[in-house]
């Protein structure tokens, strides 16, 4: 076998391992948001669980102090007394047990090209299907092409959902309902739920009734 060989064989488990890890991509998630929020004018808020389940936890109030402090960066103002805050923030999470993926690289006969395109709807979170399918999957154009051999592996795929919602105290109206999907290798709540409010929050609060697609850059290595 050649060195040039070798060295396929090698850099094609490594090159796969990257680009679904996202660590030269970053955070990639799809974006709802239907709006009617008022100019920030010191409007008060208080954050609570949309979801019972997750209401009381230091965990839940871990995030709900990420999603305030975006808040507090767009105008608004935390309430120092909730039951009299003028905006309800509504915040609820989820990941889902995940989907396990197989792939293999086939023969190509050598170089490497697209092999692994934008794929696998997905369920937007509560109570139905959100929107248009899901669009980003994991995509990389050098990986899968043709390395002169074939390699099968597989991988478990997780989607995570961030649900946000603002009330207006006073009458209960609705001003404003969010969603953010993203599909990735990992489950982990911590690393998952503060990326989708980054995304979330990117030009907060958008366009009525707009779709997007906001990547995040990756984490910064110490």
């Amino acid at each position: 076998m050649t060195r040039k060989k070798t060295f396929g064989l090698i850099a094609a488990p490594i090159l796969a391992l990257t680009a679904l890890s996202g660590c030269a991509t970053g955070f990639k998630a799809d974006v709802a948001r239907f709006q009617q929020l008022p100019a920030p004018q010191g409007q008060t808020f208080t954050v609570v669980a949309d979801d019972p389940r997750l209401a009381g936890g230091l965990e839940f109030a871990h995030y709900a102090d990420i999603v305030g402090a975006r808040l507090s960066q767009t105008g608004y103002v935390p309430a120092s007394d909730p039951a009299r805050a003028d905006l309800i923030v509504r915040v609820a999470y989820d990941v889902d047990n995940g989907r396990e993926k197989v792939r293999s690289t086939g023969f190509a006969g050598g170089g490497w090209g697209p092999g692994w395109g934008p794929g696998w709807g997905g369920r937007f979170g509560y109570g139905g299907y959100w929107g248009r399918p899901w669009g980003y999957g994991f995509y990389d154009p050098w990986l899968f092409g043709g390395s002169g051999f074939n390699d099968v592996s597989s991988y478990t795929v997780y989607t995570g959902d961030l649900s946000v919602k603002i009330d207006r105290a006073a009458d209960n109206r609705r001003l404003f309902e969010g969603k953010a999907q993203a599909q990735s290798l990992s489950n982990k709540l911590t690393y998952l739920v503060p990326n989708l409010i980054d995304a979330m929050f990117t030009d907060f609060p958008g366009r009525n009734g707009e779709s997007i697609k906001i990547t995040l850059p990756p984490e910064k290595r110490g």
